[in-house]
């Protein structure tokens, strides 16, 4: 009952390849706000990376190792709102670095959403990142750092709501790892599974 695999991902390509996959969840997430009772465009965000196993698909030039989480694939990083709606998305290989790839999902936050003037953050985004936020981007870019005599799993403030999307988006089996040949196909993915999630959330409130 389904049409031909290379009719449906030609579709999937087109709208991937003209950003039609970006504005259709971005539109849905503005909606998502109104909703809430929030303006469609936030003013702070909280930023984290998620690094996931890469499948045989994923070629060795867009993968790396994770030191840190002992992962051999990409890594994920996102920007979500207070909502935990998300905003930007970028994925790379798993050994790039927070740092490192925090400049461009910056860059793209602010293209995106120019209100935005308050970012959260792990230690993992200290360092001249925070500067080039500040003084470059007009972003404040606040570390939300874990007590030094913390033991065990502690919730910190802010950061919790970006481990929540992480958790919204693992409910996806096609991203429990990362099985796609190209970079732009998983932000796009990782797109389709927000939308599900922001979709189901208006239903529920429609009924």
């Amino acid at each position: 009952d389904f049409p031909a695999w290379d009719r449906v991902y030609a579709f999937f390509r087109r709208w991937r390849d003209k950003g039609l996959v970006a504005e259709f969840h971005d539109r849905l997430r503005d909606r998502v706000r109104e909703e809430a009772g929030r303006d469609p465009e936030p003013t702070a965000g909280i930023v984290d990376a998620q690094s996931v196993k890469g499948a045989a698909s994923v070629p060795a030039a867009s993968r790396g190792f994770d030191g840190g989480k002992k992962v051999n694939g990409r890594k994920r990083h996102i920007v979500v709102d207070t909502l935990g709606l998300l905003l930007a998305v970028m994925v790379t290989a798993a050994s790039v670095t927070d740092r490192e790839a925090g400049r461009t999902l910056l860059e793209r936050l602010r293209m995106r959403h120019w209100r935005i003037s308050l970012v959260w953050a792990d230690g993992g985004y200290t360092g001249r990142l925070v500067d080039l936020a500040r003084d470059v981007l007009r972003i404040a870019l606040t570390v939300v750092k874990r007590a030094d005599d913390a033991t065990g799993f502690v919730v910190l403030p802010k950061r919790w709501l970006v481990e929540r999307t992480f958790a919204w988006l693992m409910h996806s089996r096609r991203l429990a790892r990362d099985y796609e040949r190209r970079t732009d196909t998983s932000e796009a993915m990782i797109r389709w599974s927000m939308t599900m999630v922001m979709s189901r959330r208006l239903a529920r409130r429609a009924r």
